[in-house]
């Protein structure tokens, strides 16, 4: 699996725990940014994703949601496909 895979997370949330697990389970490496404390990121995510709350995940710089999210990716077959598409060239434009 080779997308660029980055996650944006919180302390001591639930779903963050979850969503990085089901990630590690697919053998997805990620890049973990912690948006704990940092209202610029927070900003950013309302932006991007159109969501306010975390995990978000977004992979190969498009968002694809929270937990919830790519389990049902995951369940419908589709998470896998995603996982494995090459990251575009140049920078992705995420926030870190």
């Amino acid at each position: 699996m080779s997308a660029s895979v980055t996650i944006y997370t919180t302390d001591y949330c639930p779903y963050c725990t979850r969503a990085k697990y089901l990630l590690q389970k697919k053998g997805a490496a990620f890049e973990e940014v912690n948006a704990e404390d940092r209202p610029e990121v927070r900003s950013w995510l309302r932006k991007a994703s159109g969501q306010s709350t975390v995990p978000q995940v977004f992979i190969n710089g498009r968002a694809v949601g929270g937990f919830t999210d790519i389990a049902e990716l995951d369940r419908r077959g589709q998470l896998d496909k995603l996982l494995a598409e090459d990251p575009p060239a140049g920078e992705l434009g995420l926030l870190r």
